[in-house]
Order: structure tokens, then sequence, then C-alpha cells
């Protein structure tokens, strides 16, 4: 288990890109079931814009960090971000080939999330929100590393939530350290956390509802039938709710959970070389 006084060793996070071919992805990728694939394409649709206010959000406070360890950290931070926003837009164009229209919620998404949330909410308080996500995404990157529900997506998406899921991890404790840097105190971090929750969860829904009503196949009976069948398998709340009790506790460090050899033995056999690393590669 790790330990904040030993963080001066991490290595920076490399940047690695996957550039997939997503011709051959089929409408329904998520083990052949439209419900549980609109879930996963929601979240898809969410993830490009909020990488990029979590690059902004670490940016503003890149004048606190005076530890050269960690700014070499904050460097592959953000050029990880950077390219998982692109890597996920890229697989828009499939779910557009597949009859989707995604653009007036996307629209709508950025409007509201980062043109007014954003701009009227301190950048401290951001910078809790981004804190509190990268704690979630590093926790859903672990289930998604350690439970075996990917095998049964197209080889293609499968790779690209591993790899994502494998770098959330790999850089899990970047931003909280910027944060720790910037004076950051407890009870911002749980407050962030709660918001962080509640528009994770607003955005993702209002995704997945603007995917599903796009596709006849999704009814009500449709959803219940996939929620029966995965009973027991797949609880999102459960998952959440676990990362929010470990997230809470006053002397929390991301680096306290012991994942980072989940992403490394992935990382290790993907076969991804590194790209350079130059904040840049986020404009």
């Amino acid at each position: 288990m790790g330990s904040p006084l030993e963080l001066c060793v991490l290595a920076p996070p490399t940047v690695r890109r996957l550039q997939l071919d997503f011709s051959s992805v089929p409408r329904d990728w998520f083990m052949d079931d439209p419900v549980l694939t609109s879930h996963a394409n929601g979240l898809h649709l969410v993830f490009p814009e909020g990488e990029r206010f979590f690059i902004r959000s670490v940016r503003a406070f890149a004048h606190c960090v005076t530890d050269p360890a960690l700014r070499a950290r904050v460097k592959g931070f953000i050029g990880q971000e950077a390219v998982h926003g692109r890597e996920h837009e890229a697989s828009f164009r499939m779910l557009e080939v597949h009859g989707l229209e995604l653009q007036s919620w996307m629209g709508w998404y950025v409007r509201w999330a980062y043109g007014f949330l954003e701009r009227i909410a301190p950048a401290r308080l951001c910078l809790s929100i981004t804190i509190a996500l990268e704690h979630l995404t590093a926790t859903l990157g672990e289930n998604a590393l350690t439970q075996n529900l990917l095998d049964e997506a197209h080889p293609t998406m499968a790779r690209l939530l591993r790899w994502h899921a494998a770098e959330e991890i790999e850089h899990k404790s970047v931003a909280f350290d910027v944060y720790r840097a910037a004076g950051g105190g407890w009870l911002l971090r749980v407050w962030g956390m709660v918001m962080a929750l509640a528009l994770l969860l607003f955005f993702w829904s209002s995704a997945v509802r603007h995917l599903r009503r796009q596709d006849p196949r999704i009814t009500r009976a449709a959803i219940a039938a996939t929620h029966r069948r995965l009973s027991g398998v797949v609880n999102r709340s459960e998952v959440l709710g676990r990362a929010f009790l470990e997230y809470a506790r006053p002397g929390f460090h991301p680096d306290q959970r012991d994942n980072l050899h989940l992403a490394s033995a992935w990382l290790a056999g993907a076969g991804l070389a590194g790209i350079d690393t130059d904040p840049s590669v986020a404009s």
C-alpha cells in the first residue's frame, strides 16, 4: 500500500496513443445488447469534454507546483487526458455511422457543463471536482481490469476501455497532489465529491436517455430484461458508493489503494509505445 510520503518516487505517466479502427465495431458492441451498449456509449459521450475540463482545472494551479517530480507527472497527466479525449471522440464517428445523432446532446452538454457551470464555479472547486472524478474513474478502471465483463465486448471497444482504465489508475494521484500543493482541504474535497457524483450521474444518464430515444428496440421491457440478466453481476451504485466512502476519510490519498500493478500488467502486455508528452498535445 502506497503512502503520500512516497509520492516523489512515482514515475511520470507515459502518454500512449491507440489509433483504433472502429469500422468493424457493430452497433450492439457490448454483450450484443442494445441496452448495455447505450449505457456504455452514454459514458463515452461524457468523456472527451470531461478530460479537457480536468486539464483546465489542473493547469489553473500549475503555478502552485514547485516540486520538479510533480511537474513532470502533471505533464504526463495532461498528455494522457488529451489523448483519452481524442480516442473516445474517434468512436463517436462509429456511433453516427450506426445512425445515432449525437451533436444536439453534445451541444447542450457543453453549454451547460462547461459554458455555464464551469464558468460560475471557483477554480479551486473545479479542481476539487476534478480530483473526485479522477478517483471515481480510477475506481471504475480497477473494476474494468478485475472483472470479466469486457471479455464480452467487441475487441476494439474492450481495448479502448481497458487502456483508458489502466491510464486512469496510472495517473490517479496527480491532480490530487496538485490540489494539496494548492492548499486544498478536506471539506472542499468532500464537497467536490458530492458535486462530482451528482454531475456525473446526471450527465451520464442524460446521454443514455438521448441514445435510447433513438433506438425503438430499447423498451421498458428490454431494459428490465437486461437488469434481470445482470442482477448480482453489475452494481454501479455499489461501486461508486464504496469509492465515495473511501474518499471521504480525512487521511485519504489515492495511492493508498494498491491497484497500480493492475494497470502496469495490462499496459505491459498491450504493446503501446509512448509518444511526446508535451502539454501542447492538449490544445
